[in-house]
């Protein structure tokens, strides 16, 4: 078994698949060479000599620059390379002409909605307009799992600290995020519960819910009640009683929308889980499903990779307002585009942001881009789309599942128990991690790294994703873990 990989032919960094020792033999793809210092798992080390102020290369690309002498089969990391980003940038065109030749006709089991979306849940959920009324949906939902029957799954109680003291275009993200979730097709019914004096008031939220099918959601201001528990328990029954009636059925692969999302990612993370992310995307699009790549400030330093996969000048414009606007916000906030990657990021060997964009587009695969969606807009149509959202991994999952996502990818070599308010897919860049926390992990994509075949383990987990689609539990769902978060970027009044 080999113990380094080289990316790229004309990669100048290697990655060690296993700790290596000082002196130690590195073997794998033709490297034959000694370790100049001991080299951990899922780091970099030089291939050749590397002079100060030159590029450092990985996934065929310049990840940073050395900032000091490298010698070669040394240790390469934050002592010895610096990013090599900047701010707002003119990026000129060139596309790569990408076909998918799509192949429909299979399908998963789901529940169709009235509006022709498919579900992959029957939940209920209770979601708060206004912080102030957290604890009254958890109160609803504990009074509420009695009455549940049929083919209803859950009743699943959200928090979020916002809607009032809001303004101008950040009042109105957070409205159009809890429309978002109040139609999504993975609810079979939702009670939004309002305080009755806040700025995203029920009344404030019913105008962004635009033609949806609301014969599946109800409201609740609790001011306007005596008791607004023995209020919200009537219209929760109503809903029970409503979505016990759905069946799961056959649907078409084509009503399937997958997020796309890491997190805690490691040196592994680009060879290993987000390669076999990417090999699902091009499967799924290829059946005539649907993609969202968010985690815009992880786009930083591989951007023109997806830039040029864009079929037409309009939507590369798209793109390029898409970054500089990203970076743009960072600048107005005095912060530096390359204030990432984390410090678990670098101790699992990440050391710039261009590689952590290098690592993490790799989840997009190798299909098209065919659209760019802003903030609280939601997906429409076959393909991949690029999603505005920051890298944050509880707001960028909760955006995926306003864009309509009904299941999310989330690739990690650090691990966490999070889920976004759909079902949340745990795939581990490191086998390792799978065996520690086998009460996390969904699917171990580290077996590449062992020798398994990548496009293997993209089908495995293309047959998994139906399976979770036609109602297989995944590990955070049968610890009853739900969350959300709402991106704020205006002043708290």
């Amino acid at each position: 078994m080999n113990n380094a990989i080289r990316i790229h032919p004309c990669d100048s960094v290697a990655v060690a698949l296993e700790r290596i020792p000082k002196g130690g033999a590195i073997y794998g793809q033709g490297l034959e060479m000694a370790a100049a210092e001991e080299i951990p798992a899922g780091h970099k080390f030089a291939l050749s000599a590397v002079t100060v102020g030159s590029p450092v290369i990985k996934y065929g690309c310049p990840i940073g620059f050395a900032t000091a002498n490298i010698p070669a089969g040394a240790h390469v990391h934050t002592h010895n390379l610096g990013t090599g980003l900047g701010g707002i940038q003119n990026y000129s065109y060139k596309p790569i002409h990408l076909k998918v030749n799509p192949s429909p006709g299979e399908t998963f089991r789901g529940f169709l909605r009235k509006d022709g979306s498919a579900g992959v849940r029957n939940d209920l959920w209770i979601l708060p307009t206004v912080g102030c009324v957290n604890d009254v949906a958890f109160q609803l939902a504990a009074l509420a799992r009695p009455h549940l029957r049929g083919s209803v799954g859950r009743v699943i109680p959200f928090r979020h600290p916002y809607g009032c003291s809001q303004a101008g275009e950040d009042q109105t993200a957070t409205r159009a995020i809890l429309a978002d979730l109040a139609r999504h097709p993975n609810a079979g019914g939702v009670l939004l519960v309002g305080l009755g004096c806040e700025n995203s008031g029920v009344e404030e939220i019913k105008p962004f819910l635009g033609g949806s099918d609301e014969s599946r959601i109800r409201f609740l201001v609790c001011q306007r009640h005596e008791d607004e528990l023995a209020r919200g328990l009537a219209l929760l029954k109503e809903l029970a009683e409503q979505a016990a009636e759905a069946v799961r059925g056959p649907l078409p692969v084509e009503k399937l929308i997958v997020g796309l999302k890491c997190g805690g990612s490691d040196g592994l993370s680009g060879l290993t889980a987000n390669p076999v992310i990417g090999g699902f995307s091009d499967r799924l699009i290829a059946k005539g499903g649907s993609t969202i790549l968010t985690e815009v400030p992880e786009m930083f330093g591989a951007e023109t990779l997806l830039m040029n996969r864009c079929p037409d000048e309009g939507l590369f414009h798209e793109t390029v307002s898409l970054i500089n606007r990203f970076k743009g916000y960072y600048e107005e906030n005095h912060v530096p585009v390359y204030e990432n990657p984390s410090p678990g990021n670098k101790e699992g060997g990440i050391t710039t942001l261009e590689e952590k964009s290098l690592g993490c587009v790799q989840k997009s695969g190798a299909a098209p881009v065919r659209g760019v969606l802003g903030y609280g807009e939601r997906a429409g149509g076959p393909g991949l789309r690029l999603l505005e959202a920051p890298g944050n991994d509880l707001v960028a999952a909760t955006a995926l599942a306003a864009a309509g996502a009904q299941i999310v990818l989330f690739s990690t070599g650090r691990g966490t128990p999070f889920a976004c308010p759909v079902p949340t897919v745990k795939i581990s860049s490191n086998t390792s991690l799978a065996c520690h926390k086998k009460n996390w992990i969904d699917f171990d994509a580290g077996r590449a790294a062992g020798g398994q075949d990548l496009s293997n383990l993209s089908e495995e987990l293309y047959r998994l994703v139906l399976a979770v689609a036609s109602g297989k539990e995944l590990k955070h769902e049968a610890a009853g873990i739900h969350d959300m978060a709402i991106w704020k970027r205006g002043v708290t009044l």
